[in-house]
């Protein structure tokens, strides 16, 4: 993908996470890791219709950051993790201007724990 494209894709991206719902869903589904979740779990887990988290995570899925994937009559929705990696390395490829210690300490702000159950 060259730079415009790239720039163009990286505003939708944004665009979709620039909800309330749509950023706490993708936050849930990165969680929840590769298994990912059903819709309805998805839905019932946010306190919004389903009819209504359909359009969100339909949204999140055209934006690259989410994957579905139909297994009979439901609807599994895991994180994109390429996506996401996508767009946080085209918001930080320019952040370190020839002085990489200006981002070494970015990882380690990370709060990599085990994860927490959604349910919690």
């Amino acid at each position: 993908m060259d730079e415009f494209n790239l720039q163009v894709w990286a505003v939708d991206a944004l665009s979709a996470l620039a909800h309330e719902t749509r950023l706490s869903v993708f936050r849930t589904l990165v969680r929840a890791g590769p298994e990912g979740m059903i819709a309805g779990a998805i839905a019932g887990h946010h306190g919004v219709p389903p009819s209504t988290m359909s359009h969100h995570l339909a949204t999140l899925e055209r934006a690259g950051l989410v994957q579905s994937e139909r297994e009979s009559r439901l609807i599994h929705y895991r994180a994109d993790f390429p996506g996401m990696r996508r767009l946080l390395a085209f918001l930080m490829q320019d952040c370190c201007q020839g002085a990489p210690e200006m981002c070494a300490d970015l990882i380690g702000e990370l709060n990599c724990t085990a994860p927490q159950p959604l349910n919690a």
